[in-house]
This record gives C-alpha cells, sequence and structure tokens, in this order.
C-alpha cells in the first residue's frame, strides 16, 4: 500500500506537472521537455557507463540534447535560420574526433551510444517543437498550438493505464504475451484494451481540439497506441540488455525519466510522420 500510494501521488504530481507546463505557454512547454530531454539523456549515457570498457561523455550528450531542442524551437519559430544547427553539428564531429584521443578500448562502441543519446532522445524531444508550433500561411506569424503535444501526451498515457487495467482483470482469461522475451507482463489483452480506450479518449478529445478532424485524432490515437507499444518494448530490451530494473530515480515508485518517456520517444516521431502525410494527401 505504501509502494502504491507513493506512484499515485508522483504519478499525479507528473501530470499535472505536464499537462500545466504545456497548456500554459510556449515557454513553459520548451523548459519541461528541455529538461525531459537532458534527464534522459544523462541517465541514458550513465547506463551506458554502467557497463565495462563503455564510456560516453555524458555532459557533452546532455548539452547537446538540450540545444538540439532549443535549436530546433528556434528555426521552428522562424527565430533563425539554419545557422543555428552549426553548434551541433561542430559537438557531433567532436564526440567522433575525441575518441581519437582517449585510447579507450572500444571507441566505435562508444561512438555508436554517443550518436544512439542523440537519435534516440534528443531528435524526438526536439521534434515536439514541429508538432507545437505552427506559422500561419496567412499572417506569417508563429502559433504555439498546444493541443497536439498534450493529445499526445495524453493518448499516451492512456494507452498505458487501459493495458494495465484489462491486462490485469483479464489476463487469466486471455494469458498470451505480447512480447514474452522483452517485457513478460505485458499481454495482448491489455494492449487491445488500451488501443480501445485510447481510440474512445481521441473521440472525446475531437470533441475540443479544432486543429484536426474527429478521423485524425483517432489515426493520430493509432499512431501513438502502436508505436508508443514498440518504444516502450524497446526500452524494456535495452534494460534487459544491461540487466537494470529501472533507469533511475527520477520518479519515485516509477522509475527515471526514461522510463517515463519511453513510448514517447517512439510516438513523437511518428506523429510528425503521420501529420505531415496528411498534408501530402
Amino acid at each position: 500500500m505504501s509502494d502504491l500510494l507513493t506512484r499515485t501521488i508522483s504519478g499525479t504530481l507528473f501530470v499535472a506537472v505536464t499537462v500545466t507546463a504545456i497548456v500554459y505557454s510556449p515557454i513553459t512547454f520548451v523548459v519541461l521537455f528541455a529538461a525531459m530531454s537532458a534527464i534522459c539523456t544523462w541517465e541514458f549515457c550513465s547506463l551506458i557507463n554502467s557497463r565495462k570498457q563503455l564510456s560516453v561523455n555524458r555532459l557533452i550528450s546532455t548539452v547537446a540534447s538540450v540545444y538540439l531542442m532549443l535549436a530546433v524551437m528556434a528555426f521552428t519559430t522562424n527565430a533563425t535560420g539554419t545557422v543555428v544547427f552549426v553548434p551541433y553539428l561542430i559537438t557531433t564531429v567532436y564526440l567522433l574526433i575525441s575518441e581519437l584521443y582517449t585510447h579507450r578500448p572500444n571507441p566505435l562502441e562508444d561512438w555508436a551510444f554517443a550518436f544512439a543519446s542523440q537519435l534516440y532522445i534528443a531528435l524526438p524531444f526536439a521534434l515536439l517543437n514541429v508538432l507545437a508550433f505552427n506559422i500561419n500561411l496567412y499572417t506569417g506569424a508563429v502559433e504555439y498550438v498546444y493541443s497536439i503535444p498534450l493529445a499526445l501526451m495524453i493518448f499516451l498515457w492512456t494507452n498505458d493505464m487501459g493495458a494495465y487495467c484489462f491486462g490485469s482483470l483479464l489476463h487469466k482469461y486471455f494469458p498470451a504475451r505480447l512480447f514474452p522475451s522483452v517485457s513478460p507482463h505485458k499481454s495482448w489483452v491489455g494492449s487491445i484494451g488500451g488501443g480501445l480506450l485510447t481510440i474512445a479518449v481521441a473521440v472525446v478529445v475531437a470533441q475540443f481540439g479544432t486543429a484536426m478532424s474527429m478521423w485524425k485524432w483517432i489515426g493520430m490515437a493509432l499512431v501513438v497506441v502502436v508505436f508508443g507499444t514498440w518504444g516502450d518494448l524497446v526500452e524494456s530490451q535495452m534494460k534487459r540488455t544491461l540487466g537494470v530494473k529501472d533507469s533511475g530515480q527520477f520518479l519515485p515508485g516509477h522509475g527515471g525519466a526514461l522510463d517515463r518517456f519511453d513510448s514517447t520517444l517512439m510516438a513523437i516521431p511518428a506523429v510528425v510522420i503521420y501529420l505531415y502525410t496528411l498534408q501530402t494527401l
């Protein structure tokens, strides 16, 4: 009961802070997710550095993640041009060259994990800016549209909650596991139940969110369900490979920040592709 209370309180506070930051202003939105990008990157690099003969520069990787988030924000809001990405490119070159002077036993693996921190964590968080900031074609003004990133988070939370509830209630009758070799507790019935609940929430969101039609909201919900589940499984596989239970201790009762945003990291790029695809149809 004590653990359940801790999880409930910390989870509620986490949701409240996230929703408030997204809705309140574009500044709080960027600050929150720049901070989450930094914490998740730091946790990822710490996990890698816990393995023998592997070493990733946590500070440089974390600073690069935050910079990419801010650079994409500046670019999508027309505050600057592509020149803003030059320092980030210099950083990536530095990560390559620095391994020549460290004389570590596995430079190729160090490179791979350093760039993985950027592709796996920094890039998805930076792409949130693409979902949040739009340029008005008539006035040229930049508009902050929080409904899409907020709906993305709501769909992810609904899918997680629905999968847990349906899985807990019905696993006795439908015991088939989704990916037993990676996550033995995830079941097909839980995943299907979470997906159906998320679609129902998308119908409700469509009544308030004017950014898209109801069918487009439902399509986005399906994208989030599929890729969010894959994102969760990807992080589970990573932790199983590294032999750890949690990525950190960021949120009491829930583990690290990376544990909270694992499904988000796969869902964000998928939603960006989905929305761009809709524009071309």
